[in-house]
């Protein structure tokens, strides 16, 4: 039986355009798995906490969001993206460090779950609007299990500067 799974995508480092156009491509190829429909890519700040390195000598992340059709459980797709991401070079340095590429599961069908290393829907889904507003662009009248409608989310959001890219040519 296919399932829905929505992922989030962002990068900040080495051409981070190029790194979520790659990534796409790497989603559209994982086994058992066809890459349903992709947003355009976002730009925005950097988000974090008072206890991390200045934000402001980061780069703008581009974010995007992608719904899959996948047979792979939630597990198996999370092993799956952190691979990606581990290909395209991402280390871990500190929480919400610069990344080459960050790959979320931010939704499984109607699924909440919580277990060590995977919570969904992703626990701050509701307060990214780098998030919110890709994954409305792709699913317009979707839910959020346990929080309700992304678009009242989004609404929440307001104060998060966010452009949308143009396409490439």
């Amino acid at each position: 039986m296919l399932h829905i799974a929505y992922i989030g995508l962002g990068s900040n480092l080495e051409d981070p355009r190029s790194q979520l156009q790659h990534a796409f491509v790497d989603l559209a190829g994982l086994p058992d798995t066809h890459l349903v429909k992709r947003s355009s890519l976002y730009r925005s700040a950097p988000l974090g906490s008072p206890d991390q390195p200045d934000l402001s000598s980061q780069p703008d992340f581009v974010n995007a969001v992608a719904k899959l059709a996948t047979n792979l459980t939630p597990q198996a797709l999370l092993h799956a993206l952190l691979h990606i991401e581990h290909e395209h070079g991402r280390k871990r340095t500190f929480r919400n460090a610069p990344r080459t590429l960050d790959l979320d599961v931010l939704l499984y069908d109607d699924m909440q779950l919580h277990e060590h290393g995977l919570t969904i829907p992703h626990p701050q889904i509701h307060l990214r609007a780098f998030v919110l507003q890709p994954l409305l662009e792709i699913a317009p009248d979707i839910g959020i299990p346990g929080l309700g409608q992304a678009q009242r989310l989004l609404q929440a959001c307001q104060g998060q500067v966010l452009e949308r890219m143009a396409d490439a040519v």
